[in-house]
């Protein structure tokens, strides 16, 4: 995965058509965490990898690599569940994953729940 390897992205977001799953929308490694976010789409499901870099209170620089499954309440029903059946099988798929977040609505996708999963 280019996000992992290459730092090539610091996100990526991924899109169902039909029986694909296909990259929707790629964060610049100069993107922020509210770019993240904002990639987001508000009424429709998508998952997401996000590259999550912090401080740790020793001052060593750490990063995880975050998995995102998006399916606001506001998503219609068939699409959150075809989202939600293919979702492990999606996420086998990529290489380095260390943390799992499932959000569905912008308060569970705050900077401070990632911090949390991330351990920081």
């Amino acid at each position: 995965m280019a996000l992992k390897s290459k730092r090539k992205f610091k996100f990526l977001t991924y899109k169902i058509e039909g029986d694909n799953v296909v990259v929707d929308e790629e964060g610049a490694p100069s993107a922020t965490y509210d770019d993240f976010v904002a990639a987001l789409p508000e009424n429709d499901c998508r998952y997401a990898v996000y590259d999550h870099e912090w401080t740790a209170d020793d001052g060593v620089m750490k990063n995880k690599i975050a998995f995102m499954s998006w399916a606001p309440d506001t998503s219609k029903v068939r699409t959150k569940m075809v989202y939600a059946a293919s979702k492990d099988s999606f996420k086998r798929a990529l290489d380095g994953i260390q943390v799992e977040i499932q959000a569905t609505d912008y308060s569970e996708a705050d900077l401070s729940v990632m911090n949390a999963k991330c351990g920081n």
